[in-house]
């Protein structure tokens, strides 16, 4: 059996997404290590104890256990966890050798890299690293990153056995970016958990949520500015349908959160939107599958998206997307048939796109179908499969020498 231990230091994949810091990398982790554990690989997840109170472990399933590592206060911003990633490292390691041990680590975000590059020299443990996002892609789009984090994630890059990547599209941008890794570069698409994600009946989730029949626009993610929500409430603002609403599903996240929602209400009350915008707090995963369902386009308008979980849960649900042309939705989305990209952020183009589909029920009915269809090629399995695959092959070549 392989042992694998999963580090999420920043986040837990037990806390809820869309509150704090917690959002697609949280639905990852959990999913992912989830389905490896049922296909009887054992993995234990290394995070950061991040309130009073919790257990040091968690059992969540059987070879699925959680563990809360006490490193720094609390409630630490994630822009001072850096000064606490030796302290967080030190307590795995310990766990590693005076417990169940493992014979691979997986990191994901450059701050769990920089505990597995220590680990693997330390352990002699082969390296795995997802990233989910990137300093220099971010900075395409506007969010300009620290150079601490870019230097933290060339080394990771450096040593890493293997980078696991979204989709082909975050693989030709990490390689135009950071040019050839040492190590192997993976492609392990995330998944969507079908139970909950499918197309249902749009009345009966709009009166579940007291929605009434208007024209519906919906908007899930944390609320900061790379997500872009700003864009969301001028694409509403333009659109010529004075009793179209826009519910908004998430919180404020990240030191820019707070400053983010009040500029956004400011732009709200800008446009004498107040009735036509509702804020919902953020939803146990499950239940968003109503959310999905009440609305007739779901808006992703984010400056850059590794992936773009939202779009694939709206996907899967039949509700077709309109998107930024970036990232991973370059490959989720297929413009005019599953849903629209945009190639800006122009609130302009976004409205044109969803007044389209609001004008058109068959052409939107028609889209969202394609995507209920498309999204079945995406599947926590099949992710996991990847991953131990990816695993396995480490084992039977040479370790990446530091650069």
């Amino acid at each position: 059996m392989q042992r694998v231990a999963v580090l999420s230091m920043h986040t837990s994949p037990l806390a809820q997404p869309g509150v704090g810091d917690g959002g697609g990398m949280n639905v990852y982790v959990r999913e992912l290590v989830s389905s490896l554990a049922s296909s009887g690989v054992d993995c234990t997840t290394y995070t950061r104890a991040w309130r009073e109170g919790l257990p040091d472990v968690v059992e969540v399933e059987p070879n699925h256990r959680v563990v809360h590592i006490p490193a720094g206060d609390f409630d630490l911003p994630k822009d001072e966890l850096l000064g606490v990633v030796d302290n967080f490292t030190d307590s795995v390691a310990w766990h590693l050798q005076h417990g169940t041990g493992a014979d691979i680590v997986h990191a994901n975000y450059w701050l769990s890299g920089l505990v597995g590059h220590r680990l693997k020299h330390e352990l002699n443990l082969p390296l795995v690293t997802t990233f989910h996002t990137f300093a220099r892609v971010k900075g395409l789009g506007g969010d300009i990153e620290s150079p601490v984090r870019e230097k933290a994630e060339l080394e990771i890059i450096g040593c890493a056995d293997a980078i696991c990547v979204s989709c082909e599209e975050e693989q030709s941008q990490f390689t135009s970016l950071y040019g050839n890794a040492p190590g192997a570069i993976e492609v392990v698409a995330p998944g969507v958990e079908r139970a909950y994600f499918s197309p249902g009946d749009r009345r009966g989730a709009r009166r579940a949520l007291g929605l009434g029949d208007n024209p519906t626009l919906l908007f899930v993610g944390r609320i900061q500015p790379l997500k872009g929500l700003d864009v969301a409430v001028q694409t509403l603002a333009a659109l010529d349908m004075p009793d179209a609403q826009l519910i908004v599903v998430g919180g404020a996240s990240g030191t820019e959160g707070e400053n983010e929602m009040q500029r956004v209400r400011a732009l709200i009350s800008e446009h004498g939107l107040e009735q036509r915008v509702h804020f919902y707090e953020p939803q146990p995963h499950h239940l968003l599958s109503t959310f999905y369902r009440a609305a007739d386009v779901v808006l992703v308008p984010s400056r850059s998206e590794s992936f773009g979980l939202v779009a694939l849960e709206a996907s899967a649900s039949g509700v077709p997307v309109v998107a930024t042309g970036v990232g991973g939705l370059l490959n989720l989305i297929e413009h005019g048939r599953t849903g629209y990209l945009v190639p800006a952020r122009d609130p302009n183009q976004f409205a044109s796109f969803t007044a389209r589909l609001l004008n058109d029920p068959l052409l939107a009915l028609s889209m969202g179908t394609a995507a209920a269809e498309r999204a079945k090629s995406y599947s926590w399995k099949a992710a996991a499969v990847k991953a131990s695959r990816v695993y396995s092959e480490l084992h039977v070549r040479d370790l990446v020498a530091c650069s």
